[in-house]
This record gives C-alpha cells, sequence and structure tokens, in this order.
C-alpha cells in the first residue's frame, strides 16, 4: 500500500476552513513523511543519473527539501526515450522504510519503478539483465506518493539505484518528468544503534492514504540498454 501526501486542498467536498469563514495556521504540523528523513546523509555530490536531458536535474530533484516538494522546477526529464536510471548513495548505512516521488498527472509520470541495493556499476544494460531488490507500480498523480518498502530486505544500505522502466504513455510518450525524490529510514553510523531524522522542514497537514501497488516481481524490463 502506498501513501500520498497532497497539497492543501479538501477532498469530498471538506476544505479547511470548515464552513467557519476561516483557515487555521498548520504551519507546525508534523506528518509521517517527515519523520525518519534520510536527507542530510544523502550524498549529493555523487547522486548519478542515465539518461537525464538536463545535466546535474536528477541531483536537483533530490536535494529539494520537503518544504519545496511542490515546486515544479527543478525537473526531471529522460531525454533519448522515457527510461531513467539514478543511483543515490547515503553517507552511513541505511535501513530504508519508503521512497517519497512526486511527478505527474500526466502521461509523461514514471509507471514502472525497479529498485537495486547495493550495486556498483549500474547502466541501463545490467538494470535489464538483473533481478531488482523490488519492484513498484506507481500512481499516475500530481501528489507526493509515499513508496513502503520491504524493511528486512532494505536493511544495511549504501546506496540504491532507482530504475524508471517505462511511464504511462504507453509507447506514446518518450519523455518521464519526476520533480521530487526523497527517502525515509533509520540509519546507523558506527557503533551506534540506529536512530533517525525527525524533522527536515514545516510539513503539509492534508495528508491521506491513496491506492498503490507493489508488484513484487522481478525482472520485467520494457526498454533497451544504452550504450555510454
Amino acid at each position: 500500500m502506498s501513501h500520498c501526501h497532497d497539497e492543501h486542498q479538501g477532498h469530498g467536498g471538506h476544505g479547511h476552513d470548515h464552513g467557519h469563514g476561516h483557515e487555521h495556521d498548520h504551519s507546525d504540523d508534523i506528518t509521517p513523511a517527515l519523520q525518519h528523513s534520510l536527507y542530510e546523509h544523502i550524498k549529493f555530490d555523487e547522486i548519478n543519473t542515465m539518461n537525464e536531458t538536463t545535466s546535474g536535474s536528477g541531483k536537483a530533484v533530490v536535494k529539494k527539501t520537503w518544504a519545496e516538494r511542490l515546486e515544479t522546477e527543478p525537473e526531471l526529464a529522460s531525454d533519448a526515450d522515457e527510461q531513467i536510471l539514478m543511483t543515490v548513495p547515503f553517507t552511513v548505512q541505511v535501513k530504508l522504510h519508503s521512497i517519497l516521488l512526486r511527478t505527474s498527472a500526466s502521461d509523461s509520470a514514471p509507471r514502472t519503478l525497479k529498485v537495486f541495493m547495493n550495486r556498483d556499476g549500474m547502466d541501463f544494460d545490467t538494470a535489464e539483465d538483473l533481478a531488482p531488490t523490488q519492484v513498484f507500480e506507481l500512481s499516475q498523480t500530481s501528489e507526493v506518493q509515499e513508496i513502503p518498502v520491504k524493511r528486512h530486505i532494505f536493511s544495511g544500505v549504501r546506496q540504491l539505484t532507482l530504475y524508471f522502466v517505462d511511464n504511462f504513455g504507453d509507447g506514446d510518450e518518450d519523455v518521464t518528468r519526476i520533480t521530487y525524490v526523497g527517502f525515509r529510514g533509520e540509519w546507523t553510523q558506527l557503533g551506534r544503534a540506529p536512530t533517525h531524522i525527525l524533522y527536515e522542514a514545516a510539513a503539509n497537514p492534508n495528508d491521506h492514504a491513496l491506492k498503490g501497488t507493489d508488484v513484487n516481481r522481478l525482472g520485467q524490463g520494457t526498454g533497451t540498454g544504452r550504450g555510454a
């Protein structure tokens, strides 16, 4: 089950003013998406993104803070085709809880995500050939998706590779677009018990559950590998 963290909008006809003619101040609210943030433990300068239209755009969407998650720029867009391969290293050993993504409700939203743990030297050929650690079917939404992983598998993580295999264009959309990537989990530093970062920034209070699917299948890539 995935969760989704959306903008300050009411659902089912219930807005924030609750018919009282005023809005509530939620600037100090804390949401689950901010707990266990791994933002402080990402090696931003070592993030590697393959098939990005603009150099450094993959790194840029990971560097966005939680407070910046709804900003449409910078944006990671694929180049030659719809596939994107991103490797994110950490400064500590991580027990991953979930991945946070913001894409869009358009055909350019990524559809299938394969995640690999602690694989060095990944490229599109190896991403097609190797069995991923876990596979997910993503939602076609502009809200922030929280994608829970199998925690017992994602223990001792030093780096993650995210392989966005395809998008919702069914072959008619060559560009995949992503505007936010984040991670939640626990971290361990030499001789210490697992701990976590509690807060990164002020929260968005209107969080709710959204259907998502964990496919739990292996090696069904749709694209071809790329050369250097």
